[in-house]
């Protein structure tokens, strides 16, 4: 990725409703949509508006940031109904961390059996 490709991935363009998608959650910091090809019943992407490509970008800065993801992630697996059987938050980090879109997202997914080691 260049740097004249930082704020034009998907995420970017969804945020600026060049593509369209339903958020479940909006505020000024971040927004929530479905994942397009879901690892499970319920999987979303918490998605910082602030451009961050990876998580080797975080400073100290953006603590409070990286923490309100989780939190929002946590309130939005109990309004699904999977807080209490559980669920995964995961953030990928660059091409062998399985990331995709450089922009930084945490996924939340639920709703089945996620257990590790898979099999």
């Amino acid at each position: 990725m260049s740097d004249d490709d930082s704020e034009d991935t998907i995420f970017h363009k969804i945020m600026r409703k060049e593509i369209s998608s339903k958020f479940l959650y909006e505020d000024d910091d971040l927004f929530v949509i479905r994942d397009i090809t879901p690892a499970g019943p319920i999987h979303l992407l918490v998605i910082p508006k602030k451009t961050i490509p990876t998580a080797n970008a975080l400073t100290p800065a953006d603590d409070a940031l990286v923490g309100k993801m989780v939190r929002v992630a946590r309130d939005l697996a109990e309004e699904n109904g999977v807080s209490e059987s559980g669920y995964r938050l995961v953030m990928n980090c660059g091409e062998d961390g399985g990331q995709t879109v450089y922009q930084l997202h945490l996924h939340m997914i639920g709703g089945r059996g996620l257990h590790w080691p898979p099999g």
